[in-house]
């Protein structure tokens, strides 16, 4: 098995582009121009997050976010083009830059002018025609950053106060004029400058630069490695490395496309050429990817934004997303053993092996980056300064190990650049969504809306359960998970909540189901990804996946009727519901794959069998566990029974992945 080090290289030239990024790789003076917004940005961030008052510069909150915007989005001007397929930056792209970063400038400096004028409310000429401007910016920098779907949707929403008062229903609401409207947006504390740019200003850009660090350092090449180690000799073993390090470099970079192609030019060539199909290779690595954002400690920018929603520490978050993540990864696991051992797929030749010790040697920075981060999200609880210190630490191991890993000055200032593109496009992005927040907060829509909800579903947890998944599931298909989790948590998490769901469960229900639409055709981002690595069929990689990774579409649901598998209850409860819930994840992967340990390969009756005694053993009941324990106890002794009468049969011989 080739190194990590060479797929992260081979993944660097690798023809394949990532469905969520349309950046493209600066040079020449748009470089330099990247590297100080990137570098003043971080400066402005470690500034805030850390109250130093550097220069005797301390903004208020207000101030410090325009400043974000104004230094990121304008960034964002240069890293992603006015047109899919661009790739030089034009004499627009600059005058846009200089526009958004004047604009900021002037908001910066009056921001406290700005508030005890009351400028959301009433404002002279120019300040208006500002706000107007910097609306105008805002929507440019989403359309380049987005799908156009989500564009057209944020211009729709966020001009909803235009003709509120004309919607008939719940849908009716305050309306505004023009220069009402955009002086609400940008001024007000509700729209651009919202919740979500808050949480990135003060929360995600140090994650964002602790993600990079790490991917630009040599994080990725270390995962794979480490889970080669461990799991490359076992049976399929390719493709529990896949899920391994997939998971772990997923939970830390928080983005499923990036991470399969980030992991899976390694690992789904290697899956291939020890006999998965080329099908199912991708479709492993398109769950293990996706599943990556729903891990622990990090998550992506949507569970941030889900702790400032609900207003808890983001440690709680955490510890409620641990379990059924981990029964997410623990369904992957067995899946993939059960196929090589129904088709008598090996693992990885001993010498294509990393050595554990030599692969820990070289890169024990990496694990106690992970503890540490971990240690200060759980143990201490300094969310928006943890991941600098962490940065900062990976960073210095990489300036002192530096002459022989190359990382020199020009590499600090790529990573810089790096850093700069990936905070610029999230800024961009939550910029144009704040929109949609502003518009349904300042006409008392997203209020209405829920309490109406709720009225029309006569308060039934099945109906909204059902509108939700299906909401967020289309909303998937052509927004962020971001995006998607925002919208929902204001127009449909309060309704879940009232009709008694527990307030984290409904946040995450919506996260869940949003992270669907990733393997899920016709859209399933990441698995476009991994069928373009596999030069496989993408809707059916996308199908595959949708079998394999299953178990996502359940854990939403179960985690609402069962709050115990959040955490939320007895320890007693919490047991319980943990350990059935494993029984079921079990079986389940058995019925899936038709084989089971001791048995060998099942029949259809087995597999459906086990199918629906793992079903009920998901079901938050005493008499359901009593009935999918007895079901499957009769079933395995049958299937066993039958085994043993029949003569032994062969694995299916393993089909070699054709050349190339």
């Amino acid at each position: 098995m080739p190194t990590a080090a060479a797929g992260v290289e081979a993944a660097a030239a690798a023809p394949v582009d990532d469905p969520e990024s349309r950046s493209v790789r600066l040079k020449g003076a748009a470089f330099w121009a990247a590297f100080l917004l990137s570098a003043a940005g971080i400066l402005a961030s470690v500034n805030q997050v850390f109250n130093l008052g550097l220069g005797g510069f301390k903004p208020v909150s207000t101030g410090y976010y325009y400043l974000i915007i104004g230094l990121f989005v304008s960034l964002g001007y240069f890293a992603f083009p006015a047109r899919k397929g661009q790739t030089d930056v034009r004499w627009y792209d600059w005058l846009l830059a200089a526009v958004v970063l004047g604009c900021s400038i002037w908001l910066t400096a009056g921001a406290q002018a700005i508030i005890d004028r009351g400028w959301n409310l009433a404002a002279p000429l120019v300040p208006t025609l500002i706000a107007g401007l910097y609306v105008a910016l805002a929507l440019e920098a989403l359309r380049r950053t987005g799908e156009t779907i989500l564009f057209v949707f944020c211009l729709v929403v966020a001009a909803f106060p235009l003709y509120a008062g004309q919607m008939p229903g719940f849908l009716w609401g305050v309306q505004l004029d023009l220069g009402q409207t955009v002086r609400e947006h940008v001024y007000g504390l509700e729209s651009i400058i919202g919740i979500p740019m808050q949480v990135v200003a003060d929360t995600l850009i140090g994650f964002i630069i602790f993600g990079v660090v790490l991917a630009n350092t040599g994080g990725g090449s270390f995962f794979m490695d480490f889970a080669s180690a461990l799991l490359g000799r076992a049976r399929g073993g390719p493709a529990k490395v896949a899920i391994f390090s997939s998971g772990l470099f997923g939970m830390l970079s928080g983005s499923p496309t990036s991470n399969v192609l980030t992991t899976g030019t390694i690992t789904i060539p290697t899956m291939k050429r020890c006999g998965y199909p080329a099908t199912y290779a991708a479709a492993v690595e398109a769950c293990a990817s996706t599943g990556g954002c729903l891990m622990p400690p990090v998550m992506g920018a949507a569970a941030f934004i889900m702790a400032s929603f609900l207003n808890v520490p983001y440690a709680e978050v955490v510890t409620a997303a641990i379990l059924p993540a981990l029964l997410f990864y623990l369904a992957l696991m067995l899946q993939t053993d059960l196929y090589a051992a129904r088709m008598g797929l090996r693992g990885i030749a001993g010498d294509a092996v990393p050595k554990l010790g030599h692969t820990l040697a070289a890169g024990w920075h990496y694990i106690v980056a992970l503890i540490g981060l971990t240690y200060l999200l759980l143990a201490w609880r300094i969310e928006g300064e943890a991941p600098f210190w962490i940065a900062l630490f990976l960073l210095a191991v990489a300036v002192i190990k530096g002459r022989k890993t190359g990382f020199g000055p020009r590499a600090f200032a790529q990573l810089v650049v790096d850093v700069g593109q990936a905070v610029a496009q999230l800024v961009c992005l939550i910029a144009g969504i704040g929109l949609i927040i502003g518009a349904l907060s300042i006409t008392g829509v997203a209020n209405s809306f829920s309490r109406e909800l709720v009225q029309y579903a006569g308060g039934n947890l099945a109906l909204l359960l059902a509108a939700g998944a299906l909401t967020s599931f289309i909303l998937g298909m052509g927004m962020t998970a971001s995006a998607c989790y925002i919208f929902l948590a204001i127009v449909l998490a309060p309704a879940l909540v009232e009709v008694g769901i527990d307030p984290m469960a409904a946040h995450l229900y919506i996260f869940y189901w949003g992270m669907v639409s990733f393997i899920t055709p016709p859209v399933a981002l990441a698995a476009i990804a991994a069928a373009s690595i596999a030069k496989a069929d993408a809707m059916a990689v996308g199908f595959k996946a949708l079998r394999i990774g299953s178990l996502l579409l359940l854990l939403p649901v179960l985690f609402v009727l069962q709050p115990a598998l959040i955490l939320r209850g007895s320890l007693g409860e919490v047991l319980l519901a943990a350990s059935t819930a494993t029984v079921a994840v079990v079986l389940l992967a058995a019925a899936f794959e038709g084989y089971l340990w001791r048995v060998g390969q099942l029949a259809t009756w087995a597999r459906v069998g086990l199918g629906l005694a793992g079903l009920m053993m998901f079901v938050p009941e005493v008499r359901t566990d009593v009935a999918g324990s007895t079901l499957a106890l009769v079933t395995i002794v049958l299937a066993a029974w039958r085994a043993r009468r029949q003569p032994d049969q062969p694995p299916h011989p393993p089909t070699p992945a054709p050349p190339g």
